[in-house]
């Protein structure tokens, strides 16, 4: 497969499947306080996580489809990004404890995510 096709049909499975996990979001945030508390309340709190395993998937396929070098230099930012945000968490950790506000572990993902775009965008700025 050419490089440019793959990357089509990277962007269209990584598409759907956010567009699975934006609607299963919402459709949870919704009726998941009308769900009485028990096993269904957590499965409905649970249920975006079959968009998030639907997006991994096309990622995983996506790595699967590029040529080595690709895959050794996007693995490259993405570990980057990980010891970054590693770095990043593990200080403002220490921080919260004089006086900052707790921050929710939905931070993290962005932020890995945001550093690993920008690793990716530079990468690509820089071998022009």
């Amino acid at each position: 497969m050419r490089e440019r096709e793959g990357i089509k049909v990277y962007f269209r499975e990584f598409g759907a499947s956010l567009a699975i996990y934006v609607v299963i979001l919402f459709t949870a945030a919704k009726f998941g306080p009308s769900v009485p508390a028990g096993l269904w309340r957590t499965a409905v709190g649970v249920s975006p996580m079959i968009g998030y395993c639907l997006m991994t998937w096309a990622v995983a396929r996506h790595f699967r489809r590029i040529d080595e070098y690709i895959r050794q230099q996007s693995l490259e930012c993405i570990a980057v990004a990980a010891a970054v945000t590693a770095g990043l968490s593990f200080t403002y950790g220490f921080l919260e404890g004089p006086d900052y506000p707790r921050l929710s572990m939905f931070v993290v993902m962005p932020v890995m995510f945001g550093l690993w775009g920008a690793l990716v965008c530079i990468r690509n700025w820089l071998s022009r």
